[in-house]
């Protein structure tokens, strides 16, 4: 029997790469999605495309998508409120910190958790519980830190019958979206992957276009324009411009970032 693995899956470039990684490593994975009130939902459809992409080539994921917009649309965030504007820079500035969705990953990790420990049950084996959170995420996401998600493992592990067959695995806790990239391309040269696919049924674009172009402006944007251009290839997703104008624009923002004093080492 496959070792099990439950992810939450986004459609970023994030939980992507884990995807790949737990199935390059063997894992029957089972994921989840949210729709809770997001304006990038274009991010579920590129779950699902990727998931399609992947079944035509002898990977079959089962899948659910959670609709919890009722109650987080009503969240304090610039993801969620329509009167909220999404701020654009770079991804360390403090104006990032409006991308917040209050208590985000608490909810997503109690249910994944509760799916998690369910499947443990049914099956019995044991299963890993996995994030593909990462060093980028620190500074504006609290609950993408290690000490969250080694505070709400132990809540978790107390509180259930059963925790002793789930435990935590974030592989990326300690790297970047680089990191994330390097992984990948591993990945789909092991598992016979197409990467440029892959990552082109991505979103991580906190304001795409109606025609589903991610704007090259956010910080999320940013934030993964520095990670292709650092891995030296394209990113094959499609933004307003052309890369190398995208890629222009991203260099200059991270330029004036560096230079303000309080980033001057």
């Amino acid at each position: 029997m496959k070792k099990k693995a439950v992810i939450s899956i986004s459609g970023g470039m994030d939980s992507t790469g884990l995807m790949l990684h737990l199935l390059r490593k063997e894992y029957d994975v089972h994921a989840l999605s949210y729709n809770y009130g997001q304006k990038h939902s274009l991010e579920l459809s590129r779950v699902s495309d990727n998931l399609q992409y992947l079944k035509t080539e002898g990977h079959n994921i089962p899948y659910t998508v959670l609709d919890l917009s009722t109650v987080m649309g009503m969240f304090n965030s610039a993801l969620t409120r329509e009167d909220f504007k999404v701020p654009e820079g770079h991804y360390e500035e403090d104006n990032m910190k409006d991308t917040v969705v209050p208590n985000r990953n608490a909810i997503f990790t109690s249910i994944a958790y509760g799916h998690a420990l369910t499947l443990s049950t049914d099956t019995d084996s044991d299963v890993i519980l996995c994030y593909g959170v990462h060093t980028g995420d620190h500074a504006v996401y609290p609950d993408c830190r290690p000490e969250f998600y080694d505070a709400i493992e132990h809540a978790f592990k107390i509180g259930n019958w059963g925790s002793e067959r789930v435990s935590f695995y974030t592989p990326f806790l300690d790297g970047d979206k680089y990191t994330i990239l390097k992984d990948s391309q591993k990945s789909c040269d092991v598992l016979g992957l197409d990467f440029d696919t892959v990552f082109a049924n991505t979103n991580t674009c906190y304001q795409p276009n109606e025609f589903g172009e991610s704007c090259g402006r956010c910080g999320s944007c940013n934030e993964r324009i520095e990670a292709f251009d650092k891995l030296k290839v394209a990113d094959p997703i499609l933004y307003v411009n052309n890369w190398y104008t995208i890629l222009d624009e991203a260099r200059k923002v991270k330029a004036v970032y560096q230079m303000q004093p309080s980033n001057i080492t």
